[in-house]
């Protein structure tokens, strides 16, 4: 598929507030070569037309269309809801930050449980306003987990207002607030009638939601710029972000760390039978080349830096090493079109030699890569290089840290070198947005189980609808 057809751009500036009950009108059946597994980068599709065959309006128009259509695609509403964010309470984890106990409301009617840490203007002193960073958890993860709390204080000390959030099913968003609990990979087949991908596609929808409310909490803060917000995400929340990356243009820089891996057919995410990644992404196969769509939209969007261990089997980095980018990077590039400004802001890269699987974006590479693209507002260059490292597994044993054996080993989340500025563990209890009677009343916003209730009703909805549908229209 080439540029989307009028019928179903005009279908997509339709109003979606309600998109929860309404089917992805492009998606009558199961996609294309869906459970294809060829390993891998998957299978090759053919290119998309180049910028060159469209005047610069155009090919905007082009690649605003492909925008539009993810988004529906996900059940991403055109309006996003209303934030109606509360700050619940504030305490200070460590010297000179601090840290906000934070919901805002998300699709279907639910909640997100944040932490937004920030500078303490008692003992911090900037100019102007401060950049944003919204921080997206990779599988299993959420605002308790050891790289949420590091990144937020790190950050904040930079001069940053960092905000992490818990996944569906994760943390205060899991019927009995624990973590690593994935509640979300419950597989659920959709009823006859409706598309085998479209469970995905709406837990999927309500991550990408998720995010760009995350986004919309920092863009409203009085002390943030707008125009400086970043958002990193890793391993799932990297799938997350680059697809987020890609439809929401008020983000201004995106890291991804472990993953990045937007493949061909029957390729790495095809492959995933996990709600989350693999049916959404199969289900986006209808938008054409879909690695270089979603890497030509970020670039449009702004800058995006890529890091990855070079032996990274999770995420089959192997067989996705610098050829691979350079060669997605240069198809992006030609649909993007020349003399394109966007052509700036395609992805670099760096890959870590003997790395596996870890969030990067602690240390000092991404520290200075970030400086460049949001400018802390408390932090130089000059600063950044002369702070001194720690390894991640040695600030876990020092802080007594709640973490995995297996991700403390060296070439995995224990091997980051992180910015060493003597940050303490936050107790899990410092870290609980809501007070026990409020979460109880409130727990049907919250849980992974409200959520699937209503999408179950949703889909059982369209599914009448098809059948009647049929029978009012047979042999159709």
């Amino acid at each position: 598929m080439r540029l989307p057809s009028i019928a179903l751009i005009g279908a997509l500036f339709f109003s979606s507030a309600g998109l929860l009950s309404q089917p992805p009108a492009a998606l009558s059946g199961r996609p294309a070569g869906a459970g294809a597994h060829l390993g891998g980068i998957g299978a090759a599709v053919p290119p998309e037309k180049p910028g060159t065959d469209f005047s610069a309006r155009a090919n905007t128009a082009r690649l605003n269309a492909w925008r539009m259509q993810i988004r529906h695609i996900l059940y991403v509403p055109d309006v996003l809801p209303a934030l109606g964010a509360k700050t619940w309470s504030t305490f200070s984890p460590t010297l000179g930050v601090l840290a906000d106990r934070v919901t805002y409301h998300t699709m279907d009617g639910m909640l997100v449980t944040a932490i937004a840490y920030h500078p303490d203007p008692k003992t911090a002193h900037w100019k102007g306003k401060l950049p944003g960073i919204l921080m997206v958890n990779g599988h299993g993860s959420d605002k308790f987990g050891w790289y949420a709390m590091y990144t937020g204080m790190e950050y904040a000390k930079a001069g940053a207002v960092v905000v992490t959030y818990d996944m569906i099913g994760e943390g205060e968003r899991n019927i009995d607030k624990k973590s690593h609990a994935s509640s979300h990979d419950k597989r659920v087949t959709p009823p006859a009638g409706v598309p085998a991908t479209d469970w995905g596609q709406r837990v999927a929808g309500l991550m990408q939601v998720d995010l760009m409310q995350g986004v919309t909490y920092l863009s409203q803060r009085p002390d943030v710029d707008p125009k400086r917000i970043a958002v990193l995400g890793y391993s799932m929340g990297s799938f997350v972000t680059g697809i987020a990356g890609a439809i929401d243009t008020r983000i201004h820089a995106v890291v991804l760390s472990g993953g990045g891996v937007f493949d061909g057919p029957g390729g790495y995410f095809d492959s995933g039978q996990l709600p989350c990644q693999g049916p959404p992404y199969r289900a986006l196969q209808i938008i054409g080349d879909r690695s270089a769509i979603l890497y030509a939209l970020n670039a449009q969007r702004g800058p995006m830096y890529i890091m990855n261990g070079d032996v990274d089997t999770v995420m089959d980095i192997p067989h996705h090493l610098a050829p691979w980018f350079d060669e997605i990077r240069e198809r992006a590039r030609a649909v993007l079109g020349p003399n394109n400004p966007a052509d700036k802001n395609l992805f670099t890269n760096v890959f870590y030699p003997g790395v596996s699987h870890r969030p990067s974006w602690e240390d000092r590479d991404a520290a200075l890569w970030l400086n460049d693209h949001i400018h802390f507002a408390l932090w130089t260059d000059g600063q950044i290089k002369a702070l001194p490292t720690i390894k991640v597994s040695d600030w876990v044993a020092k802080n007594g840290v709640t973490a995995g054996a297996s991700e403390m080993r060296e070439p995995r989340e224990g091997g980051v070198e992180a910015l060493d500025l003597n940050l303490p563990n936050i107790p899990r209890a410092d870290l609980m947005v809501l007070p026990d009677a409020e979460w109880s009343a409130m727990k049907d916003q919250l849980i992974y189980e409200a959520w699937a209730a209503k999408a179950s009703a949703a889909e059982a909805a369209m599914a009448a609808s098809a059948a009647t549908s049929t029978s009012a229209h047979p042999g159709d």
